[in-house]
């Protein structure tokens, strides 16, 4: 990691943290819409709102701006803990927050509830997404389903022959199947959240750790997964945040194996790459994103059309195509020629029950006391530079 990011990471960290400490406090949801203010403001993973610009089939940003009159401006990031601190920063009206960022935002007051009943299509969502945690509180929702999926394996099939069967891959020194050793081969994320894929290869590799649930650890197993991921760094070719960079390593630096979404190994496969994905034998970490409105929005109006737009089935199916991602729309699985008859299954709608989705570390938990978030960031802060 070089100091240039280390800051920015340590930056949008404190940034997080002053959010985590605030309480819980939201603004009533609005009741009626009146006139589109023309624009709309959103902070978004990097290939959820695509115009066409990457390729042409791929736009659902143009019909919705000629139909509402909002002109569509977003702001991509490639972390949470940048989407939390952006959101701090203001000037935005939605977000795609992940699971480990949306409470954060709720708890913080940079986002608030929001009225269905001014979201035609709310009642497409799929049940399992429609009172998820990470986006309802007290019964309030304060985000609408967008997209969810896994945090994969993905591997270069020309050193793997057949797909890795566990997470070990990337964290224990080891040969691997070309007979070179793992080390400098091999990625991991850039992000404090990245300690719950520890726990999660620990819950299954250490048993007695009597780890239930890879978000919510006590001392003693907090301090086995530190104990993994410091070990694993002499093996860290880069701790990855930009898509482009990673797929560039996998291309041209020598990386075999990384956790990566959807989209980068659709993408690299897409140009042909020796690349493939799996979801190892401990399961994975995943991700269920909500677009929630930020509590000061200068263009509520815009926002709540485009929270309606983004619920459309054929929507939904070409985000998922794009993205490699599940629609948090069932009927999205046949609505879009794009992700055709066999997209949902292809991009992991089974897969649902095989997921630790992110969410907010909390210093209460179901065992009574845990670690909470400001730890995770500040010890990982301090592993990705070497101490």
């Amino acid at each position: 990691m070089t100091p240039s990011t280390l800051s920015s990471a340590v930056t949008h960290s404190l940034l997080a943290l002053a959010i985590v400490a605030a309480t819980s406090a939201s603004a009533a949801p609005l009741q009626s819409l009146g006139k589109s203010e023309g624009v709309v403001d959103i902070i978004a993973w990097p290939g959820y709102i695509e115009r066409g610009e990457s390729d042409k089939q791929y736009d659902w940003v143009t019909q919705f701006e000629k139909e509402s009159g909002c002109e569509v401006r977003v702001k991509t990031a490639a972390t949470s803990d940048e989407m939390v601190a952006l959101m701090a920063k203001g000037g935005y009206d939605l977000v795609t927050a992940s699971g480990d960022a949306s409470l954060r935002l709720i708890y913080g007051k940079r986002v608030q509830a929001i009225n269905t009943a001014l979201i035609p299509n709310w009642k497409n969502i799929d049940p399992r997404l429609l009172d998820a945690p990470w986006h309802t509180v007290k019964g309030e929702h304060y985000g609408a389903p967008y997209q969810w999926g896994p945090n994969v394996l993905m591997y270069n099939t020309n050193v793997f022959k057949e797909a890795p069967t566990s997470w070990g891959v990337l964290f224990s020194a080891q040969n691997l199947p070309d007979g070179k050793p793992n080390q400098g081969r091999v990625q991991a994320y850039d992000g404090a959240i990245y300690l719950a894929d520890g726990a999660l290869y620990l819950k299954h590799a250490k048993p007695e750790l009597g780890i239930t649930d890879p978000y919510e650890l006590n001392e003693a197993q907090y301090a086995a997964v530190l104990e993994l991921v410091r070990g694993q760094h002499p093996l860290v070719h880069r701790y990855w945040h930009d898509y482009n960079v990673q797929m560039s390593d996998f291309k041209n630096e020598g990386v075999v194996a990384s956790g990566a979404w959807p989209f980068q190994v659709n993408a690299l496969q897409a140009e042909k790459q020796p690349i493939a994905s799996t979801i190892p034998v401990e399961g994975a970490t995943g991700w269920a994103d909500s677009t929630m409105l930020h509590a000061e929005a200068a263009h509520p109006v815009c926002a709540y059309q485009w929270l309606n737009w983004s619920l459309t089935p054929k929507v939904q199916g070409d985000v998922a195509a794009w993205f490699g991602s599940v629609p948090s729309v069932p009927a999205a699985c046949s609505a879009s020629s794009l992700l055709g008859a066999e997209g949902c299954k292809t991009n992991g709608l089974d897969n649902f029950d095989k997921i630790a989705f992110w969410k907010t570390p909390q210093a209460k938990c179901a065992q009574g006391s845990c670690v909470p978030y400001s730890r995770w960031v500040q010890d990982y802060i301090a592993i990705m530079g070497g101490r």
